[in-house]
């Protein structure tokens, strides 16, 4: 067990089934959302069910032999709710572990995510133990056979961001959940109209960017949408009706069996509260080991991340395009070759046809 671990839930499973958590001593216990290097050592591996909508989180665990899902199924004897950024996306974790466990819930979180906050408005609705903190971060547990309290008003609705044209489905907890995002949409701004071929958006998100894409290209032949969260996924699979969107559920930072000729996209930087630039460098070393040697990249980043180092490594020609104070736009053409190698762990992929 190390204290090095991202949220260190190990060491506090371990004080809180010292201080009277019970566990059933059958049945399987799921597991909501944990985060890849997290450790889970004090439960029962074999009884124990990974809910994840993320990719790279599934293929991690499934690497340790964990079950994964990508949704809740129930029903279960326990579950542990790993609490997110999110406020709303963290209340829904808990009313879906609420109405699909008939024993403990146990909720997990940092404190720099909103633990106190999630802890306080549990303790007005259910018998809640007294929290344990430990490693910057609170447990705290309550037995749903004893409640009467289902949390169902705490169950997330569908949400909406709107440009000057229309309306998209998102949900709480996805990135950029109640508006467009400034620097997608700057980004759309220079998409030419006579692109052509085959084309990926890589961390599409719920959408914005392909169907801006699709609309202002209508020489493309093909749209390869590529997210790791299953929740963006399905709601980009109402927001782009395009027949040419392919839909992908997969860890972007690993390059999928596709030849393209455009990649567009606006990477992610953060894992949880930390920036980590090397995530963006990441998914532009995926690319170029996508595009075709006359393929062309359009990206968009935050003004003060360091990225054309990557991409003078990854591409014979790159430039920056007009952006603004806040942001700056990347074009880049003719990949360098074996600039990229698909990661050894395994890959999860569905081709069903945004943001860690």
């Amino acid at each position: 067990m190390s204290l090095n671990d991202p949220a260190p839930r190990a060491l506090r499973l371990e004080l809180a089934l010292e201080a009277g958590l019970m566990l059933p001593d059958a049945g399987t216990i799921a597991v909501f959302h944990p985060r890849s290097g997290e450790l889970l050592t004090p439960l029962p591996r074999e009884r124990v069910v990974i809910v994840s909508p993320h990719a790279a989180d599934v293929s991690a665990f499934q690497a340790q032999g964990y079950s994964c899902v990508p949704a809740a199924e129930g029903p279960y004897v326990a579950a542990m709710v790993c609490l997110p950024r999110s406020r709303a996306e963290g209340r829904d974790l808990l009313a879906q572990a609420v109405a699909m466990t008939r024993g403990p819930v146990i909720v997990d979180g940092q404190k720099t995510d909103g633990a106190d906050t999630t802890l306080k408005d549990l303790r007005a609705r259910v018998d809640l133990s007294e929290a344990i903190a430990k490693g910057h971060g609170k447990i705290a547990w309550f037995d749903t056979t004893a409640s009467e309290d289902g949390l169902t008003d705490w169950r997330a609705l569908p949400g909406q961001a709107q440009d000057e044209t229309r309306s998209y489905r998102t949900l709480p907890g996805l990135f950029s959940s109640d508006g467009i995002d400034p620097a997608s949409a700057l980004l759309a701004t220079t998409f030419p109209a006579g692109l052509k071929g085959v084309a990926a958006d890589m961390g599409a998100g719920w959408g914005y960017l392909s169907a801006q894409l699709l609309a202002m290209a209508p020489g493309l032949a093909e749209l390869h949408l590529i997210e790791s969260d299953i929740r963006a996924l399905d709601c980009a699979k109402e927001n782009v009706t395009d027949p040419r969107a392919r839909f992908h559920w997969a860890d972007a930072t690993n390059p999928l069996k596709l030849q393209l000729d455009v990649v567009v996209m606006n990477p992610p930087f953060h894992q949880g509260r930390d920036a980590n630039p090397r995530l963006g460098a990441q998914f532009i070393r995926t690319a170029a080991a996508m595009l075709k040697p006359s393929g062309q990249l359009f990206m968009v980043a935050n003004r003060h991340l360091p990225y054309e180092a990557t991409l003078a490594e990854c591409f014979r020609k790159h430039g920056e395009l007009p952006g603004t104070n806040s942001f700056k736009i990347f074009h880049a053409e003719a990949p360098q070759r074996a600039v990229a190698a698909p990661s050894a762990r395994s890959r999860v992929s569905h081709n069903r046809g945004r943001r860690a």
